[in-house]
């Protein structure tokens, strides 16, 4: 047969190879009489000549699995121009081949899961190291800048995720490779940019500079593990990164002064929270501020003694989703934050994939600190009782009242017990919401941290979908208006 020419733009990715990759398979073309050239990716193949037509096709479209599918979409996002020959093969192949893909040991799929690895690994970076600057647009409204330099294709598969996150402002991602736009209602691809288009800096540098030094704890410091997460590539355009050599040099004799330094004195004993004084002469406190510096105080369990801080919901003072987990755990403890650590990661990536809103929903735990025993220099978490959760319920009860929810997503028994106040088997109630007279309906389902404890791939991957089921069904419910009359905000 003779051979095809296949020209594709430059950075070309799943939308230009795919429309010819299924004309050449239909036509039974076999990947060795195929070439592909992109623009701008060094010299072609002396052999290439120009384009040729695509030849008639010889067969009906095939089917082809959802997982190859998605598989490809990464492997088509590396940069190596090797991308189009390789994923064409690999679809080739599934022809006689329809379990190709597990077989790990096979060259092409080999080669392929590494480019796909790097590829998400490059968009989970894109979204952690992403750093917005404030300008002006022409009409004086604000409007914020970033610069990011990918690795890969990735832009357009990542920028979605920032117009969720971010749906309030107006927004431009800039990288050599292509930039992203967000007017507050469209997002818009355009091409790459040069760093000089990008801001150097805004006022809230120093914001930047002064939370990371806060947050920086010498005592903890494993700068092996720090750089793997975020690699001094990436330092240049992170305003934090300017202060990380001088904590680096500074943490031994930090540690130090924090190892000899005098114990404090105990902290003095306060009442519980039923006597804790009231702002408004009596009831509950009347905000969630408020709420949160009285549950600085509590005393109400002995968990406090232990605990850096309690640790207070975290979201609108309005939301239609609440999602309330266990307990606070170590780097919450520390930050004073719900769901920072790396079950919260989970939490973000599975909220992300269900069309969830981070930044409009509460987030809280059943119990407000963090409960852990003592394992040399560890801190490793401990389930808290029934008792403990039902005494830190004076404070759930509260922020739910505060915020009005119009749907519960309790993760975790722990959770369940909180909200509801009686057991209840999570399994057994998970995909239905929990109908209440009164109050709002709640949705059960696992915890994000039960997923990392899972060492089974296909076992993890199977759970992640089914939490992402739930997180997806409380959308669904929100968005088909399904609450009683009482719950909506007047």
């Amino acid at each position: 047969m003779t051979r095809c020419t296949v020209h594709l733009a430059a950075h070309s990715g799943e939308e230009q190879w795919r429309p010819r990759a299924r004309a050449l398979d239909r036509a039974l073309v076999a990947p060795a009489d195929v070439d592909w050239i992109e623009a701008g990716a060094g010299q072609p193949d002396l052999l290439a000549g120009p384009a040729t037509e695509l030849p008639p096709p010889c067969e009906p479209s095939r089917h082809v699995s959802r997982r190859l599918v998605e598989f490809l979409s990464f492997v088509l996002m590396h940069a190596d121009p090797v991308r189009f020959a390789l994923a064409y093969r690999l679809l080739w192949r599934t022809r006689r081949e329809p379990s190709l893909l597990e077989i790990a040991a096979d060259a092409d799929v080999a080669r392929a899961d590494s480019m796909a690895r790097a590829v998400r690994r490059d968009m989970h970076k894109m979204k952690a190291f992403v750093r917005f600057r404030e300008t002006t647009s022409e009409d004086g409204a604000p409007h914020y800048v970033a610069w990011f330099e990918p690795e890969h294709h990735i832009v357009a598969a990542t920028a979605p995720f920032f117009a969720r996150r971010f749906a309030n402002m107006a927004w431009s991602i800039l990288t050599p490779r292509a930039s992203a736009h967000w007017d507050g209602t469209e997002l818009t691809l355009a091409a790459g940019v040069p760093q000089s288009a990008a801001p150097d800096a805004d006022r809230l540098e120093d914001v930047w500079r002064v939370y990371y030094a806060s947050i920086f704890n010498p005592a903890r410091l494993k700068v092996k593990a720090m750089t793997a997460e975020m690699p001094k590539k990436y330092w240049r355009n992170l305003p934090e990164a300017s202060e990380i050599d001088g904590l680096i040099r500074a943490a031994r004799a930090r540690t130090h002064e924090m190892i000899t330094a005098p114990a404090l004195a105990a902290r003095p004993t306060t009442p519980c929270a039923e006597d804790l004084p009231r702002s408004d002469g009596g009831e509950a406190p009347p905000s969630l501020p408020d709420l949160a510096d009285a549950m600085g105080a509590c005393r109400r369990c002995p968990l406090y003694r232990d605990a850096t801080h309690a640790v207070p919901g975290e979201g609108p003072h309005r939301a239609a989703l609440m999602i309330v987990g266990e307990q606070p755990g170590d780097l919450e403890d520390l930050a004073g934050r719900p769901f920072v650590a790396p079950a919260g990661k989970v939490l973000d990536e599975a909220l992300d994939d269900a069309g969830v809103e981070r930044s409009g929903v509460f987030m809280t735990n059943a119990v407000k600190h963090f409960k852990h025993e003592q394992r040399g220099k560890r801190r490793l978490h401990k389930a808290p009782s029934a008792s403990e959760i039902d005494r830190c319920r004076w404070w759930l009860d509260r922020e739910i009242g505060l915020v009005r929810p119009k749907l519960i997503v309790a993760m975790g028994a722990s959770a369940a017990r909180g909200v509801l106040g009686r057991p209840i088997a999570v399994g057994a109630t998970r995909g239905t919401p929990i109908e209440r007279e009164g109050a709002p309906p709640v949705l059960t389902t696992v915890h994000p941290s039960y997923l990392l404890r899972i060492r089974d791939r296909d076992g993890a991957a199977e759970e992640r979908k089914r939490f992402v089921a739930d997180l997806s069904l409380a959308r669904r419910w929100l968005d088909a208006g399904a609450w009683r009359d009482e719950f909506r905000e007047t």
